[in-house]
């Protein structure tokens, strides 16, 4: 071939992907039935209908929606800042909490950069972090199932741009108390960002964790990080939300997909704020069948940590975690499993409870 001919050759290679991309692990979802007589407990999802309020919003919504959403989600926005006492240069919005995450990952680090946060924790943080080009720092938990700050702050380096703490901790539920992280931002460099992960905020008992919004009123360095998916039940709609300082939070709005937040997610998450005495007491409800769970289970022999979210975690070997997992699923109840850690067993209605009990009585130790 002449040179002229090899160039006008067609090329029989592909696109490939980028090689962090190529290397992500996949995020495992909980798994999910439309079968009626399953026992839907591996999503952490709310067991309740939508608010009422937030039901009537999305159908007014849903008549408009051949138009774009409000970007800026300026009227959501301010509604939060009323109730959380900040600013609406304070608040960012996103696709649920791991949306908002995202945008905090990309607006902050660079490749090299690294991100610390406790493991195990939230699925999503080490390939978010990674698919922004960035390296997970995974912490081990300590012996109670939570986070260990000291560990984590001698991981710190010169590259250290954020720190993940989740409290409660999904998926073991145990929290950090505010005196904790208050001694951990005074020992952590002020151009860190501390996210303190809040998903399950709604479920603790008061006083378990901390107080963020305080927190981040004496520690500019820090984001609150919250979702409208789990109490407030409007997980198939995607809508989280960020505190910061303006400057970062305007960053995080700089970096969000745009509309990636619809109308109707908007309006529905305005109307469940202001039904939150209904929310309220359903949380209430969840965390009096979270301690009556917890309670028989410990009086059959499980070892449990105080769990402050919508769900349980047994700690389990292979051997265990196998034969727990075959007899949930031979159950039709759907929990989920971490490979070489435990299960994570979702708090929902008294009636699938307690089949969640029957079935651990029986293989208790």
């Amino acid at each position: 071939m002449t040179p002229e001919q090899l160039l006008a050759a067609p090329s029989t290679a592909l696109p490939t992907l980028r090689g962090a991309v190529a290397g992500l692990p996949s995020y495992v979802p909980g798994r999910r039935s439309a079968r009626a007589d399953i026992a839907a407990l591996a999503s952490n999802e709310s067991h309740y209908e939508p608010l009422p309020a937030a039901t009537v919003a999305v159908a007014e919504a849903a008549r408009r929606m051949n138009r774009y959403p409000d970007m800026a989600a300026v009227e959501l926005r301010e509604r939060l800042a009323r109730h959380l006492g900040v600013s609406l240069e304070e608040v960012a919005v996103g696709p649920g909490s791991v949306g908002v995450l995202q945008q905090i990952i990309t607006g902050l680090c660079d490749a090299g950069d690294e991100v610390v946060f406790a493991w195990r924790s939230f699925e999503a943080y080490p390939i978010l972090v990674e698919l922004a080009g960035a390296r997970p720092v995974r912490i081990p938990l300590d012996h109670l199932e939570g986070h260990d700050l000291d560990a984590m702050a001698a991981a710190v380096t010169d590259c250290t741009k954020v720190i993940l703490l989740c409290t409660p901790n999904n998926p073991t539920g145990v929290p950090i108390s505010h005196e904790r992280i208050e001694a951990f931002l005074q020992s952590v460099r002020s151009d860190i960002l501390v996210v303190i992960d809040e998903a399950y905020v709604e479920y603790a008992d008061a006083g378990s964790g901390p107080d963020s919004l305080a927190l981040y009123r004496q520690y500019p360095n820090v984001c609150i990080l919250r979702t409208f998916s789990k109490a407030y039940g409007l997980a198939g709609l995607r809508v989280g939300y960020a505190v910061a300082v303006p400057a970062i939070a305007e960053g995080l709005r700089r970096t969000a997909l745009p509309f990636s937040v619809s109308a109707l997610a908007q309006k529905a998450a305005i109307a469940s704020l202001d039904a939150g005495e209904e929310m309220a007491a359903r949380a209430s409800a969840v965390r009096e069948e979270r301690a009556r769970m917890a309670a028989e289970l410990e009086a059959q022999g499980w070892k449990l940590q105080p769990s402050q979210g919508n769900f349980l975690w047994i700690r389990a070997d292979e051997v265990l975690l196998a034969t727990l997992v075959e007899a949930f699923n031979g159950a039709g109840i759907m929990v989920r499993a971490y490979q070489g850690d435990g299960v994570r067993i979702t708090v929902a209605d008294a009636a699938s409870n307690d089949r969640v009990l029957r079935l651990l009585a029986a293989h208790a130790a």
